[in-house]
């Protein structure tokens, strides 16, 4: 019987299942290519790669600050593990914490000028690995069909 990705209960429900391959493709290129551009950000800028996911949130936000819980959930984190990092960062003089004026029990991670500097290398660095490690091997073609398929995933998922 030949597999069907409708999900539909005809469908081929052994560990050949192209299901199954495909998301082990994805997740199998995904953790390769994050330990892959883990290893030159903490190389060439000295940073783990958490660290300059923090820096992209912040810096890509409207006044480079946002509320701890939101940076939270954007990277994946538990709010107890972002405040820990947040503190690491702070000590560094990456960002800042300050208090939410428009809600005084929040609390917001603020870029400093320091990791603004440092964002700047770092995106560099993170551009460099991504085009040579994913974009030089895709069409253009690929890249739209690519942002397609993650953007449709991550609105299906989404909380």
């Amino acid at each position: 019987m030949t597999a069907r990705l409708d999900g539909s209960p005809d469908a081929d429900r052994t560990p050949e299942d192209p299901r199954i391959t495909a998301f082990g493709l994805f997740v199998e290129a995904s953790g390769l290519l994050n330990r892959l551009l883990s290893k030159e950000m903490e190389s060439r800028c000295d940073i783990p790669i958490t660290w300059f996911e923090v820096l992209l949130r912040l810096g890509r936000t409207p006044g480079h600050r946002m509320r701890m819980v939101e940076l939270a959930a954007q990277i994946s984190f538990t709010d107890g593990g972002v405040s820990r990092l947040a503190d690491r960062m702070e000590r560094a003089g990456l960002i800042g914490r300050e208090l939410d004026r428009t809600d005084r029990r929040g609390t917001l991670a603020v870029l400093t000028p320091a990791g603004a500097e440092l964002l700047d290398r770092a995106v560099a660095v993170h551009l460099d690995g991504v085009q040579r490690r994913v974009f030089d091997h895709l069409s253009d073609r690929d890249v739209a069909a690519l942002e397609r398929i993650m953007r449709k995933l991550r609105a299906a998922n989404a909380p």
